[in-house]
């Protein structure tokens, strides 16, 4: 090890239509717009709150090729909960595996509880919240419901 890390402090994706993807991130998402460079066709956003982490959007305008990627976000387990209504009210649709859900799932590994969505430009985004449970890989990934009924 060259030296300790602590956490992920930037990560960076590249986008469509970078004024679409700043007011997804800002007025849907809730994210601090940090700062533009026009000239560069890029944004920043603090996440959550100023000095924490950031995440960078870089416009590639209409380039035939994207990637798609994935970020998470960790939040408190009533946020995650109430995300699946939340996110369908904002017109998104959460879902695990491209199938829609109806509540969170729990990647039993871990154990986190997750709600999975799409961006404007279909990047893979994640509300995830650690769970004070034992691991139990052997449930590999059930709904929350039915995590709590076999864990309790």
């Amino acid at each position: 090890m060259i030296v300790p890390i602590k956490s992920l402090y930037e990560a960076h994706l590249t986008v469509r239509d970078l004024g679409r993807s700043i007011t997804f991130y800002r007025d849907v998402l809730g994210l601090p717009l940090a700062h533009t460079v026009p000239a560069r066709n890029a944004a920043f956003f603090w996440v959550p709150k100023p000095e924490t982490a950031m995440l960078g959007l870089w416009g590639v305008g209409t380039a035939p090729m994207g990637m798609r990627l994935h970020i998470a976000f960790t939040v408190d387990l009533p946020d995650v909960e109430r995300s699946v209504d939340a996110l369908r009210d904002a017109g998104i649709t959460p879902h695990f595996n491209s199938n829609p859900i109806d509540e969170p799932i729990v990647l039993g590994w871990m154990p986190a509880t997750s709600v999975y969505f799409d961006d404007p430009d279909g990047h893979s985004l994640e509300f995830i919240s650690l769970l004070p449970d034992e691991p139990r890989p052997d449930l590999g990934i059930v709904p929350l419901s039915q995590w709590r009924s076999m864990t309790r």
